[in-house]
């Protein structure tokens, strides 16, 4: 069964960092797409960073450019989120996740109804 485990979240203070991981297992995800996307209470479930399955070709949400760097090691089934300059506005629950395989593969893809597995979240607070 495939699985997708986020971890690294916290409590910090705006202008701090945390890398955020996902790691999976139960399946290759090695040839798919995967992204970074968050809710923060009473929201929906929005996009934050994507890549493709080389981790060569990156999307961004703009409210995350410039701070968030998203990366990949698939000889690790790791992929990652460097998260600096944290605002109180970046607090929210992440969840990675992953396309079918080879679908945004090539692309990086922002639309939730893109990902298939999905992990079941790390909390993120960014107090002010």
């Amino acid at each position: 069964q495939r699985q997708l485990v986020e971890s690294g979240g916290g409590l910090v203070q705006a202008g701090d960092s945390l890398r955020l991981s996902c790691v999976t297992s139960g399946g290759t995800f090695s040839s798919a797409g995967m992204g970074w996307f968050r809710q923060a209470p009473g929201k929906e479930r929005e996009f934050v960073a994507a890549l493709n399955w080389s981790g060569h070709s990156t999307r961004y949400a703009e409210s995350v450019k410039g701070r968030f760097t998203i990366s990949r090691d698939n000889a690790k089934n790791t992929m990652y989120l460097q998260m600096n300059s944290l605002k109180p506005e970046d607090t929210a629950d992440y969840y990675c996740a992953a396309a079918g395989s080879y679908r945004c593969s090539g692309s990086p893809c922002d639309g939730l109804s893109e990902y298939v597995y999905w992990g079941l979240g790390t909390q993120v607070t960014v107090s002010s």
